[in-house]
């Protein structure tokens, strides 16, 4: 889904933005998605299998859920409707999230919460430069 409105705005509307300095080429986005959306599947996959039947596994999951939903909308609402603090609040809400799933996940087994920290890495990384962007951009 964060392809249909990303790869239109690319080179039109991102294009003009005024990027900090750390701001990483577009051709790295893809495969570091790629990567990070496989160790996510693999997270929760270990937990599902765990103890899905488990009230709290499954609100593990549950969680992690609720938190992919801050990552799909992200997007949207930055690439799609152009709206950087918006999508500020939304990674941040993303990462708060993130950190949570983590800790659920280590609950029940602690290689699936160290396959996130990639992620919580890149969420983090990615958060200061929405905010970055936010500010070259008002």
């Amino acid at each position: 889904m964060g392809a249909w409105f990303t790869a239109p705005a690319i080179l039109t509307w991102y294009a003009t933005l005024t990027k900090p300095v750390f701001n990483p080429p577009n051709w790295i986005f893809g495969p570091v998605w790629t990567t990070l959306y496989a160790m996510m599947g693999i997270a929760a996959y270990r937990i599902w299998r765990i103890g899905v039947e488990k009230s709290a596994a499954r609100n593990a999951i549950v969680l992690f859920f609720i938190h992919m939903l801050f990552n799909a909308i992200w997007s949207p609402i930055f690439f799609g409707a152009h709206n950087i603090p918006l999508a500020f609040a939304d990674i941040s809400l993303m990462w708060i999230t993130l950190i949570f799933v983590i800790f659920r996940f280590a609950v029940w087994d602690r290689l699936s919460a160290y396959l996130l920290l990639p992620y919580l890495a890149w969420v983090s990384f990615a958060s200061v430069l929405n905010y970055n962007l936010w500010l070259l951009n008002p």
